[in-house]
């Protein structure tokens, strides 16, 4: 059976498209614990490796078009970093060994050990097999299988909406290059950074060559407009695509979703001697110390049941879509944190794989979005409003009362980076040739403007971290532009810093060029 046939010939219920989301702030030697590079670890582990694999076992059978899969740039340059990948190998060891010390525990904690040591052991094998040389090799190979559809994005994930034209324009056109770069090809679509939309941020698109980018479906329901197509945007030829929130919750509703069932892994209750992940949900009112043990067979048969649901809701959206269309075929389109498949919900990559296997059995085309375009999911055009797929769907979460300092240092870093270009355009050959200290500067402005600061701190999830991280990328940023200020070039400005700012703790994006920024000089 290939990726369009289905057990009902060739007229399918419709389509579905899992669009997922692979996202970290750059963590790379800004600390370790609670966040930081155990984040990164943990997630690539527990996420990125089984997931992988899965989408890499379906290739093989012949299955094409399985995910769209975001990647976006700054976790790309993480998962490729020498730095990265060789701490990984030794935390992938001590893993290992935390596991087979509760393995020696007494009583049923060491049934968890023993399953824990085996899942370690088999990470570290897929680590030296197909992932010590970088992540961009075993993603690259899925997409040029033709099995996923790679998303891009801005080079260090900004909330767009608030950047000025010309900084947006600069950090995406950096991001579609890094990706351009690692995989080959610069992503026809993305994921815009937490969704946000703002009137004219298509026009941006268009001429950095996007063809497609995610919104949240209540934008697209705030429009008038359905999920169940895709829609160009404005006067554009850029075409929005936007999350069916009916079948998206019955895995994301905190409460409610299937992570959350009594079988499966609890991510906030660890072992304290070892740091293993030891107790099951139990329920969600379930005290941590009240909690069960793991039983991971129990976990495995719940991901089925769960797997078979969710296709049952899918099959049952697409009959009614069809039913109230007159029999034209519709979409749906889920969308989630890839982190949220192993990471944070232990089985998602288990249930992933039950997912994709279902549905072509139950009369489901299994599309991406590019090619649910090429197929004619676009039904017209809509103008949507300001929106995002955080709280309220609006800006809040990154322009709220919490954080309205961050907005402000935000917009004065941008104001300054753009005079400081401006200046260093008056000097004489000055922007020939690269400077190192312009590039960096651009690193710092980027690192600066993630958008995961104003929402860790929004949310109050280690929100002192992220107010350091913002702290710490501002003042280097400003002590970069000092030097530039009070020196006559560049080279002067460089060797009053010492050492230059362009070091291995903030040195994503090697190719990044901080003359391209346009300062409208």
């Amino acid at each position: 059976m290939t990726d369009t046939q289905t057990a009902f010939g060739d007229e399918p219920v419709g389509s579905f498209a899992l669009v997922l989301h692979s996202h970290l702030p750059w963590l790379a030697h800004h600390g370790s614990w609670p966040v930081g590079e155990e984040w990164l670890y943990q997630s690539w582990a527990h996420s990125y490796i089984p997931v992988v694999d899965v989408l890499s076992r379906l290739s093989r059978e012949g299955r094409t078009d399985l995910v769209t899969l975001g990647v976006t740039p700054v976790l790309a340059a993480q998962l490729d970093d020498p730095y990265c990948v060789r701490e990984f190998g030794t935390w992938l060891g001590f893993w290992q060994q935390r596991a087979h010390e509760l393995a020696c525990y007494p009583g049923d904690v060491a049934t968890v050990g023993q399953y824990e040591y085996a899942k370690a052991q088999w990470s570290t094998e897929q680590f030296h097999d197909v992932w010590s040389a970088g992540g961009s090799a075993p993603l690259r190979a899925l997409k040029d299988a033709g099995a996923i559809e790679l998303l891009g994005g801005p080079a260090a994930h900004p909330f767009q909406t608030l950047l000025d034209e010309n900084i947006a324009r600069f950090s995406l056109e950096a991001g579609l290059d890094d990706t351009r770069i690692r995989f080959g090809q610069a992503p026809a679509g993305i994921w815009a950074p937490e969704c946000g939309y703002r009137p004219g941020l298509e026009d941006l698109y268009q001429d950095a060559g996007v063809t497609h980018f995610m919104v949240d479906g209540p934008t697209l329901l705030g429009a008038g407009r359905s999920t169940a197509d895709m829609w160009t945007v404005g006067d554009s030829s850029v075409v929005a695509f936007g999350r069916d929130l009916d079948v998206t919750y019955r895995v994301w509703s905190p409460r409610k979703g299937y992570p959350s069932g009594q079988w499966y892994r609890d991510f906030h209750t660890y072992h304290h001697e070892t740091g293993i992940k030891a107790k099951r949900v139990t329920s969600v009112r379930t005290e941590s110390h009240d909690k069960a043990i793991y039983d991971p067979e129990r976990a495995s048969a719940a991901t089925k049941a769960d797997a078979q649901d969710f296709v049952e809701t899918v099959v049952a959206k697409l009959t009614s879509l069809k039913a109230e269309r007159d029999g034209k075929a519709g979409l749906v389109v889920t969308g989630y944190d890839t982190e949220l498949f192993g990471h944070w919900w232990h089985e998602g990559p288990v249930w992933l794989e039950h997912v994709l296997r279902m549905l072509p059995e139950a009369g489901v085309n299994v599309t991406t979005i590019s090619k649910a375009i090429e197929e004619g999911a676009v039904a017209g055009s809509v103008n949507p409003g300001n929106s995002s797929w955080g709280s309220n769907k609006d800006w809040s979460v990154w322009d709220g009362e919490p954080v309205q300092d961050i907005v402000h240092e935000n917009e004065k870093l941008q104001t300054r980076w753009l005079k400081t270009l401006a200046l260093v355009s008056t000097r004489q050959n000055e922007l020939v040739t690269r400077s190192p200290l312009l590039d960096q500067l651009a690193r710092q402005g980027l690192l600066a403007l993630q958008s995961d600061w104003a929402f860790m701190v929004t949310k109050d999830s280690a929100a002192g971290y992220a107010r350091s991280r913002h702290q710490h990328h501002h003042q280097q940023f400003n002590r970069i532009v000092t030097a530039i200020e009070k020196t006559d070039s560049l080279r002067e400005a460089c060797a009053l810093l010492d050492p230059l700012p362009a070091d291995a703790r903030d040195y994503p994006f090697g190719n990044l060029d901080g003359r391209r920024v346009s300062h409208d000089s």
